[in-house]
């Protein structure tokens, strides 16, 4: 035990004995043995007398840790330790283990030479631990003498063959007890029908402990809150799982919410339902019966709003969408984050917060949006500790610091070389005075062209193959995604571009400019085929139909066409050898010409919408060849 002082025994077995007895129906069948023990509502034994402990370890050649020496004086053993062990050994059955049960040999089966002195010494515990598991399911349970705290205590060491799970280890043997206290607990929380419901101190303690991990959840003190919320379910107390998980959620350490205990309750499936069928939708070859399972409990109703929510996530048009002022801010958030915004987005819902009024007493917190397509990828842990350290639901407290943007400004985080995000080769439009929505009339081919639900970016890659059986060496058409690149201005983003074919490639810009009032920008960035030198750099810019100015820079080479500003001079940017640093140079030239910017976490962790361009390259000219690959089965002959 860390502490110095003494576990006080007497009330904590007391109490322990009555649960249990109360937990006993009239009619159930028991043994002689826990028939006097209900009726004595006591499940220990007389106490050892000194001189009886002092025996038993001149028997055993050591003195007993403290706490089992101290629970020895109380009851000289225990029936019923948990769910699994039915009889606790008292001074008379404890005895050293000396591999009595195999286990050491078992598990040194799996260690060899390579194996770590501490693995070695886990198996050994079979060999030297003092056993006190006298009667049990299949579980043994040890104290170790030489694993000894600072205060004479030794550690405890249970395993259980249907746990599949190494031994779980205890600081000592009052811990041990604690657990299988609160392991009584959890298999008695839910009575079977004509049970008596499992009602005591213990139970209304922790209840008593939720409603104030509760309120102060919702105050922003999460901290607090959680280990409250973990001790009560250790103890099986109901709701107890659902509202750890609501934090842990937000918090990134789990991906879903167990409903447990409020499944059933229609009020919370707008907001807690959504969490679980995403995480279900994510696993397209999980069969439908296991959505239904975490839903156990739940009447017709409820799971039939679930198979629709699944329905919608798998379509991509589930739209998370709750009532008041800060139903209203999701909506706004939504339009910000579908073309790109993503900050904004997560600052217009972080504001809202105080406005988020919780659907009942088992709700701490908005997170219905994070199965929502658009508004799922702003979180992030840091975000999820702002949102649970906001007061909300009508609760007071202080406001939290607010978390930095993702987005860095312009465009040079592309260039980033420290970067996972980097992209090897991308490259992009950008249209002044033309909206998102407008832009597959710029760059598309026909007047029916539009945009596609939105799509992160490996759905962006699945999608630019899907369906297509002929794949030519001249049509270089781009599956882009759009959105908004600053004031004024649209972009579309290709992250995995083809080969660039200086010789045929045609910028989009003159095309996409065509109007009155409209400037396009292209740039196209990568690296070049091995062994053919440094990465390559184009540039052009357009304005109402009309190429004002471009260069490509390649193989250390620069073409260039038009009166190209100073600002955005090749010469002045980069030159042989300047490799990466060039592209940066290009790029935060580009962005302050323009005053333009790409938003980071949109294009690499979001969902944007998308469409195809028209080709980026000319058709073949006369006596030049190309290939054309088509893929089908062949029909049998």
């Amino acid at each position: 035990m860390t502490e110095t002082t003494p576990f006080d025994w007497q009330p904590f077995l007391l109490r322990w004995s009555a649960e249990w007895a109360d937990s006993l129906t009239d009619d159930e069948t028991r043994s002689a043995d826990d028939e006097a023990a209900r009726r004595a509502r006591w499940l220990g034994f007389p106490p050892a007398s000194e001189e009886r402990i002092a025996a038993v370890e001149k028997r055993l050649g050591r003195r007993l840790p403290p706490s089992y020496r101290e629970f020895l004086r109380v009851s000289d053993g225990w029936q019923h330790a948990g769910g699994f062990v039915w009889l606790l050994a008292g001074s008379a059955e404890v005895h050293w283990h000396d591999d009595e049960s195999g286990l050491a040999d078992i598990f040194e089966e799996y260690l060899d030479e390579d194996s770590d002195p501490e693995e070695w010494r886990e198996a050994g515990v079979w060999r030297r631990g003092l056993r006190i598991d006298v009667e049990a399911d299949a579980m043994h349970v040890v104290l170790d003498p030489e694993d000894v705290d600072e205060n004479g205590e030794w550690a405890v060491y249970s395993w259980a063959s249907w746990r599949a799970a190494p031994p779980e280890r205890y600081a000592d043997f009052a811990a041990f007890m604690r657990e299988m206290h609160r392991e009584f607990h959890s298999l008695r929380a839910h009575p079977a029908d004509g049970e008596p419901e499992f009602v005591n101190d213990t139970t209304r303690e922790q209840d008593a402990r939720m409603e104030r991990a509760r309120q102060a959840a919702l105050r922003g003190d999460w901290e607090g809150a959680l280990p409250l919320l973990d001790e009560a379910k250790e103890y099986g107390r109901p709701r107890a799982v659902c509202l750890g998980d609501q934090i842990r959620r937000l918090l990134g350490e789990t991906g879903t919410v167990r409903l447990d205990d409020v499944a059933a309750d229609l009020r919370y499936a707008p907001d807690l339902l959504p969490v679980l069928v995403a995480a279900h939708a994510a696993h397209p070859l999980r069969n439908d019966s296991t959505l239904t399972f975490h839903m156990r409990g739940a009447g017709e109703e409820v799971v039939a709003s679930a198979r629709a929510m699944l329905e919608e996530m798998r379509a991509g048009t589930y739209r998370y969408a709750p009532a008041g002022p800060f139903g209203a801010a999701v909506g706004r958030a939504r339009e910000l984050a579908r073309w790109g915004d993503c900050d904004a987005a997560w600052r217009t819902l972080a504001d809202a917060l105080p406005d988020w009024l919780p659907l009942g007493p088992d709700h701490l917190a908005p997170l219905g949006w994070l199965a929502d397509p658009l508004l799922g990828p702003l979180l992030t842990p840091e975000r999820g500790r702002e949102l649970l350290s906001t007061p909300r639901g009508g609760q007071r407290g202080a406001s939290p610091a607010r978390t930095a943007g993702l987005d860095p400004e312009g465009l040079a985080w592309l260039a980033d070389p420290d970067s996972h995000d980097r992209p090897s080769s991308y490259r992009f439009v950008l249209l002044e005075g033309v909206a998102p929505a407008d832009l597959p009339g710029r760059l598309a081919d026909g007047d029916g062209a539009g945009l596609e639900a939105p799509m992160t970016p490996a759905e962006t890659r699945r999608r630019a193959f899907h369906g297509r059986w002929e794949f030519s060496s001249y049509d270089d058409r781009a599956l882009v995604a759009v959105g908004r690149a600053g004031d004024r201005w649209s972009f579309a983003f290709d992250g995995d571009p083809a080969h660039f074919d200086a010789d045929r490639f045609v910028s989009p810009a003159v095309a996409a400019s065509a109007g009155t009032g409209t400037r396009a920008v292209v740039v196209w960035c990568g690296s070049p085929r091995p062994g053919r030198g440094e990465p390559f750099l184009h540039l052009s810019v357009a304005r109402d139909g009309v190429e004002q100015y471009a260069f490509t820079h390649a193989d250390g080479e620069t073409h260039r066409t038009g009166e190209i500003p100073r600002s955005l001079d090749p010469d002045r940017l980069f030159g042989p050898g300047s490799g990466i640093a060039g592209e940066r140079a290009l790029l935060e030239a580009v962005s302050e010409e323009f005053g333009v910017r790409l938003p980071r976490h949109a294009l690499t962790t979001g969902r944007l919408h998308t469409f195809t361009t028209r080709s980026w390259t000319r058709p073949p000219g006369e006596g030049e060849g190309y290939a054309v690959i088509r893929l089908g089965r062949e029909a049998p002959s």
